[in-house]
């Protein structure tokens, strides 16, 4: 009876685990490749990129041969910045019209709230370091300052903030954005006294008479130089305008009922459509990545040069990302959801890799919703929120980076900074990073305003300019990441808001990123 029990009952189970045993090989193999192929392709590209840049940089290319070598990084970026628009304002529509007004008012706020205190905690970490490590003192550098020019005003910028978060014109805005412009204004100083006059005798002689000319001189003042603001325009997306337009347009389509039920649908067509693009273009990039890599490096200055003259600032501002993106942000993470966030941050890693390659947060935006969507499982709901008004506000890069370059320039100028001025920074840093948009060294148009708010020269950010575009690309890391971030947290506090917010969505983002 003994023997007939184990004849047939465990040998059927020793049967099993030897079939589970033997399942591995080729399918292993192909279900990595199925998981990770496009990472490792990726992180091939840029490695490729790299390498191929330094090995041409000894060949003199021309200009005009490097903007041929660069034309497929260059379709690169055209591609993802094709597909902010149409994601943008079908995400928001479409997710913020299912939502409830309650729910809906809870997770901005939470956003909002979340996004300004990781940007200000960036800024001091940023703060800290650069007063522990002083990258600045001792350094002799020489700034091609080109004498006194227009300063934007802190107030002008912020007014140039609010008037783009209302477009007057919604196409316009599409292709560029409000910006103030500064007109000079010669004034001539009116006249008090008569004019002076110095009449020289040149030291001359021609046979026995002196011979010399008299040189009249007016001597009057120089003409005052005053500056007036003007309305103007950028060449840049107004994202901040057609965020604010399509959330709205979402939340009235939410109210109407049945009456914007068809303009609802046509959003979600739009942004399922979307998707589908970003899944067949992606394996475009890894080849895109290696040319838009290596011509950046083709047209950099000497690098021991930089290693020599601006090497601890590098350092200080790698220094103060690596602490924000990866203790401070994963420690809000994990406080905030008791969730491993390093098993998350994995699922991001193709959205980082092409903010490495683009430096542009924004174009990177359809890559950091298809990783959210497919690997992360966030909710789709609050994934079209969150990414796109992170993409829009949210720089802890930038910001980080802006305060460690005012405090480098300050050191630079032996200029003593008081703890007030240190406030001013870190305020007007994290407020001057809101505004910045998502696109390459979008940080040198808004350090004018930190330099001028603490009375420092703005001509020196030439100082830092040969090695900024290195940086950018970290810090934009650095953005996309906080944004990733961000998005799983509102997830976690807002999940009883959102009934789809467990299998059954996730679900549905799989069936969504596989078709």
């Amino acid at each position: 009876m003994t023997q007939h029990f184990l004849k047939n009952k465990i040998l059927p189970v020793t049967q099993k685990f030897l079939k589970i045993k033997t399942r591995d090989g080729g399918r292993a193999a192909r279900g990595f490749c199925r998981r990770h192929g496009l990472l490792t392709l990726s992180v091939a590209a840029v490695l490729t990129g790299c390498t191929l840049g330094f090995m041409l940089r000894g060949t003199k290319l021309s200009t005009q041969a490097k903007i041929y070598f660069s034309f497929p990084g260059e379709l690169l970026m055209r591609m993802l910045k094709m597909l902010i628009l149409p994601l943008i304002t079908s995400s928001l529509m479409s997710g913020l019209s299912s939502m409830e007004s309650r729910a809906c008012c809870r997770m901005g706020v939470l956003t909002v709230t979340y996004y300004l205190w990781t940007t200000f905690m960036a800024v001091v970490v940023g703060i800290v370091l650069v007063l522990i490590i002083k990258p600045g003192v001792g350094t002799t550098m020489e700034s091609n300052r080109l004498g006194a020019g227009p300063v934007m005003t802190s107030a002008d910028a912020l007014l140039d903030l609010i008037r783009n978060m209302v477009p007057s014109n919604l196409i316009e805005a599409t292709f560029q954005q409000y910006k103030t412009d500064l007109i000079p204004i010669l004034k001539v100083a009116a006249r008090t006294a008569p004019p002076s006059f110095l009449y020289a005798v040149p030291d001359e002689e021609e046979g026995d008479a002196p011979r010399g000319r008299t040189v009249l001189l007016e001597l009057t003042p120089p003409p005052e130089v005053t500056y007036r603001t003007s309305p103007g325009s950028s060449q840049q997306m107004n994202v901040l305008g057609i965020v604010i337009f399509s959330a709205t347009m979402g939340l009235l389509l939410g109210r109407m009922g049945e009456r914007g039920s068809p303009l609802i649908n046509v959003c979600q067509c739009i942004n399922e459509c979307v998707m589908k693009i970003i899944n067949a273009a992606v394996w475009y990039f890894p080849f895109g990545i290696v040319f838009l890599v290596a011509g950046k490096i083709l047209d950099m200055q000497d690098p021991s040069t930089l290693g020599l003259k601006l090497g601890w600032y590098g350092v200080t501002v790698l220094a103060g990302l690596f602490v924000h993106g990866l203790v401070l942000l994963p420690g809000f993470y994990f406080l905030l959801t008791r969730q491993n966030p390093f098993r998350y941050i994995r699922g991001l890693l193709q959205a980082m890799v092409i903010a490495l390659a683009t430096s542009s947060s924004s174009a990177t935006l359809p890559i950091t919703m298809k990783c959210l969507l497919e690997n992360c499982r966030v909710d789709r709901q609050i994934a079209r929120f969150v990414l796109p008004v992170g993409a829009t506000i949210n720089m802890d890069g930038t910001a980080l980076y802006e305060a460690v370059a005012a405090i480098f320039i300050a050191q630079v100028n032996d200029y003593e900074l008081d703890f007030g001025q240190l406030v001013t920074i870190s305020i007007t840093a994290t407020a001057a990073s809101i505004g910045a948009a998502g696109i390459p060294q979008a940080g040198l148009v808004t350090m004018v305003i930190v330099l001028t708010s603490v009375g420092l020269p703005p001509d020196d950010i030439t100082l830092i300019v040969a090695i900024d575009w290195i940086l950018d690309r970290f810090r934009t890391m650095i953005n996309v990441l906080g944004d990733a971030l961000a998005a799983g947290i509102i997830a976690h506090l807002c999940r009883k808001d959102f009934p789809l917010s467990g299998a059954a969505n996730a679900n549905a983002n799989r069936k969504l990123m596989l078709t």
